[in-house]
């Protein structure tokens, strides 16, 4: 009399191939790693502090193309000027704070024609960081 086999599933996982894996997995990591050049990573000192970001300048395009510029890091004063005021006053803020950025803000029914010929002026005169503000449709 032979004890019948049933036709279930086996529910036991033969676990020796994996620990086969493993093995061979860590005799290669071993022999590996001293053979690895560890990079060199720069860490910032204790001496080198970040400054603050400085507050953009925004050049403010209006409805009948008269130009404002807004220095939002003195309590957001906005005047009226022209266009060689805005150059001269932009490259002297920008020799005292290589970083200050210069945004355009222009209002939404003046032709983007315009936009770009700001834009162009300022790049012409060397004026660096120059991007356009946008606002959401919620406000």
């Amino acid at each position: 009399m032979t004890p019948r086999r049933s036709n279930r599933p086996m529910s036991e996982i033969n676990v020796v191939p994996y620990i086969d894996v493993m093995l061979v997995l860590l005799v290669i990591f071993m022999v590996t790693a001293p053979m690895m050049n560890t990079g060199q990573i720069d860490l910032p000192g204790v001496g080198k502090s970040l400054a603050p970001p400085v507050a953009p300048l925004e050049v403010i395009l209006r409805k009948d193309l008269t130009l404002a510029l807004n220095d939002r890091s003195h309590k957001g004063e906005e005047r009226k000027v022209t266009r060689e005021e805005l150059v001269k006053i932009l490259r002297q803020k920008q020799s005292q704070n290589a970083d200050q950025a210069v945004v355009i803000s222009a209002d939404k029914n003046v032709r983007y024609e315009e936009v770009i010929r700001i834009m162009d002026v300022l790049q012409q005169q060397q004026i660096k960081k120059v991007g356009l503000l946008a606002q959401t449709q919620g406000r």
